[in-house]
């Protein structure tokens, strides 16, 4: 295994500065490198500096970096991991690629440049043994290779990042035909464990993987909307979510990565992919030619297939109308084949009833996927040796729900050739062979190996857990229609949730008690984590929306109890309990992660005590564990506890919520023993050995009886400060309202400072003052207007 704890970027644009920041986020020391200036900038000349001055020769390197640390969203998961990146030039700084164990060339995506820079500055300072790699987005591997010796190529690769790198999960893999099969597979590991990259292997064939798959779906896409007489709005409407790829579907995802970056795979892709037999689709379209040379390339210069304007009656959206290369506002189309699965959370049950439908909507879906899939199946084994790495592709490169064989095993692959044959189309003799791409057999899942014809084990990744592949196995020992209690082996369970959005429900808080009875009397621990697409965004809103219309009090007080009751059993079970969380943990589900033992958290999580947006204030413990951080924090450094109190008080009034796991120690919601798993795939186990280490000489806690309450000198404080606020405008009468009440619990009540407290004397408050603000209207106005518009109001 290969250590790299050095790396050089070379190229200091948005993709070369975004790579060295993820590097930075994996813990890296990174030397990012960009050329030399040719001339001096005005504020230059007017400092007295030359072309000889150090700032002035690092000037494009540290322009690249001051970008990304302004950049948003936050290519770093913490602004002090900056820190970590070094900034040079090639001229001057060239030989401190001589102390890197990686290399990765990032310039601009012209052969000949690359080659010169590979030849003449990173080849002569290219220390033995070092790994060079370069993120082409589809030149050739091997035509890269030719000029390097053979000592070089042995540790040459291709890593192809998607954008933004800190975000998109896909990373391409593509050897030369000398690379060293134990460097691609020492790469791919570290490239997944410590980066967390959802590593695919592709082949040196023009853009990859995803690029090649993605870009025909969208240039074919946009083939159909001209055919069926369709709009942009209408296509994105049918394209997204409703067929199991992205709210951004087509024309949002070209604004997205740019109008000019689309027609420059496809001019790619047309002049490469001369045997190609849909060589065609890639030709790029008339109106994309003259939007890029209208300059209407996106996000990025404001206009592209939408056009977004602040106007005095709020913000406009309009869509590009191709036939006239006008804008038109947009006018939210309705099918009623998307409208019908809005509902559903299975996305393979969402594409199937999509594409059976009888609208435009359903025929628009049914041609464009039919053309895309049999595409897809014709790659094999062209781009990539088998349909595994392809489906990930597409899920982590472009974000689809479902990769292409899985979504031809939603359709169902019989009905999907039988109905495309049909049509007139022709069906490739391997698709007409399979009955199904994926199964499972004894509690293993395979895949069907197009190459060879007969069905593979897919197999399993040391240090990660598959929570579907352990179901098929039998390892469910309870289940509701919310929640599951999985045997994750060696004596830990695990607790997950699978409710919409993961919203805490009834049957959950219920279960969280079996599941650590089980693990008291059975096993050694708990873990609660699940594999959604988020850890927990909180209660179910629409509950309490419904208890607040019937004046249904005493059943709210009710599940509040249930609710504290639930997250003290996680704090105070004879086992270790360890929380995984990951992406939204809100409210509620930041609650049950405050109260486990430790935190094995995703990179990418976004925790918060966010109920003041709905007019509430955490009552599942949330209140009473960050009043008791700030006493413990006071004690250990045996100072006043106020300042504590004042940062937990703004973490719970103003809503904060982390934009990484990182933050979250700057909220105080990771402690010393907490950790960061990178790799999301690594979460659910990284959260086990955890357990593991915990329950070694683990010591189950007590209640605490004795808690020197901040007191109502320090409430006296926060409310007047959000008296100011309120007079001043910066918030509203009902905020500051809000904020007493909160300030009043967090506090520990109307008691003088150092009254003895305890928990459940917390807890008690917690609840009152959560029933006291359920009792105003303006509560109530709050949890409908988030219910229906998505977003917090401010009354």
């Amino acid at each position: 295994m290969r250590q790299i704890n050095r790396a050089a970027v070379l190229g200091a644009g948005v993709m070369g500065a975004t790579i060295a920041a993820h590097l930075a986020n994996a813990g890296i020391d990174v030397l990012l490198l960009d050329i030399v200036p040719r001339e001096l900038t005005d504020a230059e000349q007017q400092a007295g500096l030359t072309l000889a001055s150090p700032q002035v020769r690092n000037r494009i390197a540290a322009d690249g970096l001051k970008a990304v640390i302004q950049m948003k969203p936050a290519a770093f998961q913490h602004q002090q991991f900056a820190r970590q990146i070094e900034v040079g030039n090639f001229e001057d700084d060239a030989a401190k690629m001589q102390d890197c164990d990686w290399i990765v060339e990032v310039v601009i995506e012209n052969m000949a440049i690359k080659k010169r820079l590979l030849a003449e500055t990173v080849v002569p300072n290219l220390s033995a043994g070092a790994i060079l790699s370069t993120n082409t987005s589809g030149l050739s591997v091997n035509e890269m290779a030719k000029d390097l010796s053979p000592e070089v190529r042995n540790n040459f690769l291709v890593t192809h990042f998607f954008n933004p790198p800190r975000y998109m999960r896909l990373l391409e893999v593509v050897g030369c035909s000398e690379t060293d099969p134990a460097l691609l597979t020492d790469m791919a590991d570290f490239l997944s464990r410590r980066l967390g990259k959802g590593v695919v292997y592709a082949k040196d064939t023009p853009n990859f993987i995803a690029n090649r798959i993605g870009v025909y779906a969208m240039y074919n896409g946009m083939q159909h909307m001209v055919d069926m007489g369709m709009t942009v709005e209408e296509v994105d409407t049918v394209a997204g979510p409703a067929t199991a790829r992205p709210k951004s579907a087509v024309f949002k995802t070209a604004d997205l990565v740019g109008i000019d970056t689309l027609a420059h795979v496809g001019n790619n892709s047309y002049e490469l992919l001369t045997a190609d037999e849909e060589r065609e689709v890639f030709k790029v379209p008339d109106y994309v030619t003259k939007m890029v040379a209208a300059g209407r390339l996106g996000n990025k210069s404001k206009q592209g297939f939408y056009l977004k304007e602040n106007t005095a009656e709020g913000r406009k959206i309009s869509y590009l109308d191709y036939t006239d290369d006008t804008y038109k506002p947009i006018t939210k189309p309705k099918f009623a084949s998307v409208e019908a699965v809005k509902m559903i959370d299975d996305p393979a049950q969402r594409l199937k009833m999509v594409v059976a439908g009888n609208d435009q909507a359903a025929e628009f879906a049914w041609r464009t996927l039919r053309d895309s899939l049999i595409y897809t199946v014709k790659r094999i084994p062209e781009i990539a040796d088998d349909i595994v790495n392809v489906d990930n592709a597409m899920k982590w490169g472009f974000n689809w729900e479902l990769g292409p064989f899985e979504m031809l095993d939603a359709i169902g692959v019989k009905a999907f050739v039988k109905r495309a044959e049909k049509d007139g189309v022709a069906v490739p003799e391997a698709l007409k062979n399979v009955h199904c791409f994926y199964r499972f057999e004894a509690g293993k899942k395979q895949f069907y190996d197009l190459i060879v014809g007969e069905y593979r084990e897919i197999e399993p990744v040391e240090g990660e857990i598959n929570l579907q592949i352990l179901k098929k196995a039998g390892n469910v020992v309870e289940k509701t229609g919310n929640c599951s209690l999985l045997d994750l082996g060696d004596g830990v369970f695990g607790l997950e949730f699978h409710s919409k959005m993961n919203a805490i429900t009834g049957d959950i808080l219920a279960m969280t008690h079996n599941a650590i009875k089980r693990a008291e009397q059975e096993g050694v621990g708990l873990v609660i984590g699940n594999q959604g697409g988020n850890f927990s965004v909180g209660a179910n809103l629409m509950l309490m929306a419904v208890a607040l219309a019937e004046g249904a009090f005493e059943d709210i007080d009710m599940a509040v109890r249930a609710f504290q009751k639930a997250t003290m059993a996680v704090k105070y079970a004879k086992v270790p309990v360890v929380a995984a969380p990951f992406n939204m943990t809100l409210g509620g589900g930041c609650e049950f992660s405050l109260h486990a033992d430790a935190i094995t958290a995703y990179a990418e999580t976004y925790m918060g005590l966010v109920e003041i947006g709905v007019g509430l204030l955490p009552a599942g413990g949330g209140t009473k564990e960050m009043c008791l951080r700030a006493v413990n924090l006071a004690k250990q450094y045996d100072t006043d506890v106020t300042p504590f109190i004042f940062k937990n008080f703004q973490n719970i009034g103003m809503a904060k919520v982390s934009m990484s796991a990182a933050e979250m120690r700057d909220l105080g919601y990771l402690r010393e023993g907490d950790s960061i798993t990178m790799n999301f795939d690594r979460l659910l186990a990284d959260a086990k050995q955890k357990v593991l280490a915990l329950a070694t000489n683990y010591r189950p806690g007590k209640p605490d009886e004795a808690i020197p309450a901040p007191g109502r000198s320090v409430a006296a404080s926060i409310k007047s400060q959000l008296w100011n606020l309120s007079q001043g405008g910066f918030a509203t009468e009902y905020e500051a309202v809000m904020g007493g009440v909160i300030a009043d619990v967090i506090t520990g009540g109307d008691v003088p400072a150092g009254t003895l407290i305890t928990e459940q004397y917390l807890l008690d408050l917690e609840r009152e003052g959560f029933l006291k603000l359920c009792g105003n209207k303006k509560t109530a106005e709050r949890i409908q207007h988030m219910l229906k518009k998505g977003k917090p109001l401010r009354n």
